[in-house]
This record gives structure tokens, sequence and C-alpha cells, in this order.
């Protein structure tokens, strides 16, 4: 069963416009590339769908000069199915598998340019970084994460509560029972995160162990994929490097804690391997002193987390009962998972035409040790975020922040209903993706 997607309207969109250029889905595996194409595919009289892993004969097709006229008569036979520009689209599924077909992609721009040709395949980074020059101006990319929270609201049935809270704001916030269950359904998504098979397991009555069964499946089906990812990284280390990423949640990543056995540069290389199969996330510290952003980046000082908060409260080894029953936020933040779940909303909400970076701001000093968990941009301005309860805490480190880059907005991220604090505005976790819209006024 599918459910509906935000990067759905992107698709429609690139299909509908006149500048068309062969689409390039990424990211990373399991997040659901196929199945969103699939449901594209209904808006088409015909679709062929040409997986390079299952369909090994279909390589020849792409050998020698690359002439796309040719390759469609062929695909047209293997796959009787008729290929008509305008009303067809080809998808090329796992096409990291075929190098030719990969290259093939700016030809069909420059010789078909009103075909419909969509390709992804499973950790395709690595194959296009062997290909430097591959499609510069003939390609578009559209990245695409697991489920968002308001994405989950939706496939659980929950529109109108998606609704309300598009209407809340810092002067209009949510009537307490509409906020308690949100926070309940927060609690369930963190546990569960957003990959697609787990979502929509959840979603037709599956309960949460059984949820949590396939979350196991989706752990061990990564750890398998490690031997693909470069020969020269060992298996043993890459399952270092990745359990590393875990423990060392919610601080600065040290290599020297990642093995005991490895070099810095081995380790490093693994590290990178990680970050290309979209599976480990950066968030890299700022100096902040203006924008962009990424102008006083430090990638010396990098966070890490995970894709997908479920998958990382399995590999922590949560309690999940405590997790879903408790009101205390630090417990519900157990492991960091709350300040991850933050980042990830905050990635899945940005354009899903290039990747993009999270930022932190962190100073060391004696006795005045300080840290903003994210920086984003609004307009022309830095906006602060912290996540943290809220009861406790005096926001030292954001009002440091504030009072040292002029800054005049700061927003607490937490457990409580939209509110207020002077200069200082909070917003309800839930709703972390709607501080890059124009719900958040500066």
């Amino acid at each position: 069963m599918y459910f509906k997607r935000n990067i759905d309207i992107k698709l429609i969109n690139w299909k509908n416009t006149s500048d068309r250029k062969p689409l390039l889905l990424r990211g990373a595996r399991q997040v659901g590339k196929s199945s969103t194409v699939k449901e594209l595919a209904k808006h088409f009289e015909t679709f062929i769908e040409v997986n390079f892993d299952s369909h090994k004969e279909v390589h020849a097709f792409f050998d020698g000069n690359i002439i796309p006229k040719d390759i469609c008569e062929s695909l047209e036979i293997f796959y009787k199915t008729s290929i008509t520009v305008g009303s067809t689209l080809i998808f090329f599924d796992e096409i990291q598998s075929c190098k030719n077909a990969i290259n093939s992609l700016r030809f069909f721009y420059e010789q078909i340019p009103d075909l419909h040709i969509i390709a992804a395949g499973s950790l395709l980074e690595f194959s296009l970084s062997d290909i430097p020059s591959f499609g510069v101006g003939r390609i578009r990319s559209m990245y695409l994460y697991p489920f968002s929270f308001d994405e989950f609201l939706n496939a659980i049935g929950e529109n109108k509560l998606i609704s309300l809270l598009d209407k809340s704001n810092i002067a209009n916030p949510l009537l307490t029972p509409f906020h308690t269950q949100l926070l309940k359904y927060f609690k369930k998504f963190i546990l569960l995160g957003g990959m697609p098979t787990v979502v929509s397991a959840f979603a037709q009555g599956v309960g949460i162990l059984e949820c949590i069964n396939r979350m196991d499946d989706l752990i061990d089906s990564y750890k398998d994929d490690f031997s693909k990812y470069k020969k020269r990284v060992s298996i043993s280390l890459l399952t270092e490097v990745f359990t590393s990423v875990v423990n060392q949640s919610g601080g600065k990543f040290v290599y020297s804690k990642a093995s005991l056995s490895s070099k810095h540069f081995q380790i490093k290389e693994a590290l990178l391997l990680l970050i290309k199969a979209g599976l480990v996330i950066p968030v890299t510290h700022t100096s902040a002193n203006g924008l962009p952003l990424g102008a006083g980046s430090n990638y010396k000082k990098q966070k890490m987390i995970l894709i997908d908060t479920g998958l990382f409260q399995r590999l922590l080894g949560l309690d999940i009962s405590e997790i879903l029953f408790s009101e205390e936020f630090d417990t519900i933040n157990k492991g960091g998972i709350a300040e991850q779940f933050v980042g990830l909303e905050l990635l899945k909400q940005m354009s899903c035409y290039r990747r993009h970076e999270l930022y932190y701001w962190h100073r060391e000093a004696r006795n005045s040790n300080a840290e903003v968990d994210y920086l984003i941009q609004k307009g022309e301005s830095i906006v602060p975020i912290e996540v943290k309860s809220g009861n406790s805490g005096s926001m030292q480190s954001m009002r440091l922040f504030m009072e040292e880059k002029r800054i005049s907005k700061g927003i607490r991220i937490s457990t409580e209903n939209f509110s207020q604090l002077n200069d200082i505005d909070i917003y309800p976790i839930y709703s972390s993706c709607r501080l890059l819209s124009s719900h958040l006024a500066l």
C-alpha cells in the first residue's frame, strides 16, 4: 500500500514541466525511491521498469556507442511495451549496476529531451563518485529521506491534526487535548522512525513489537551492504565506526573513540563511506559570523546523527516503554534522540533538489563552554535552535550566542505547547519541520 510523500508533488511538477531533464532520485537504501516512482507511473499511459540487477541481459543494450533511439527500440522489444514520447515513463532502477546506463542519461537529454526518464539505485553515490563529470547541466537530482512526522501522521490517517498544526503558532497555540495527542504520536514516531516498510506496517495495524522486528531486519540488511562499499575498507571497521556514531551521539565525533586498532585516516574513510551511503548525516560546527552558514564551517568539529531515529533507538538499545510512557523530556531524549529528530525534520523539509548540510555552534572556553544544537537561515537572519526540556535550564548557551552574534530571536524546541519567553519562541517538538516555513515569524 502506498502512502503519500511530500516529494510526490515535486515529481508531478517534473512530469509536467516543458524544460525537463532526466531525473536521478537519490537517497539511502529502503527510503522509498522505487515506490514513489511506481506511484508516479500511474500518471502515464505506459511504464517500463528496467532493473539492472534482475535483468542482466539489458546491460548489453548500453554497450558500445550510446544511441538513445536504438536503446528505446531494444527496450520496447524486450519488455513488449511501446515507448511514446510524452506518455511513457522509463525507470532505470539499480542503475549503479550499469555505469554505461548512467552515462546514457546525458544522451537521452540531448537527443530525446521530451522522454520521461527516472533513474535510482542502491549505493548509487559510490558509482557517481567514479564518474567525475557525470551529467553536468543535463541531469536533475532529487533527494529522498525517510518519512517525516507529517508524512507519518498522514499515513495513519491523522490529516485533521496536520491541519490544526498548520494553523497553530505562538499567538495561536493548540488546545491541550490536541497537544497531548500529538506528543503521544511523536513518541511513537521517534521509536518507530520513518523507514517506509515500518511506517507502512504500523499504518496498516501491525503492532509496535513486530515493527521493531522489521527495523532489526533493516539494520541487518544495511550491515550486509558494508561489503559492497569499498574493498579497501574492512567490514569490521565499518561496523565499528557505525556503532561508534550511535554511541557518540549528542556530542562531537571523536575519531580515536571509534576504533582502537585503526588509524585516523582509516576511520575517516570509513565514516565518509557511511555518510556517502546516506546512513550517517554530519552536523558541522560553524562560527556563524555571517551568511551563508557554511562560510564559517569547521569540518574538524562535527556531530553525527543516523538517518532514522527508529534505527538509532534499536542500535542504542533504548527502553521503548520508558520513552512511550514517560512525561519527562530527559527520558524522552535518551541518547539525544529528540535532538536527532529535530535535525532530521529540518533536513526533510529543505529543498529536495540538492544535498543540504546541518550546522551547530559550539564555543570552548575555560569555565564557559556553550553549544547551540542547530542554526538555520531564515531570510537574511541566523536563527539558533536549542532542544531543551520545558522546565529546566536557563538557556545560557542560547543567550550567550544571541548576545555575541547580535541576534534578536531564538527558538527553544521542547514538549511544551507554542509559547514565548521574552526573545525566545517556544515550539513543540512535533512542529520542528515548520521552522523552515513561513510559520516562523521574525
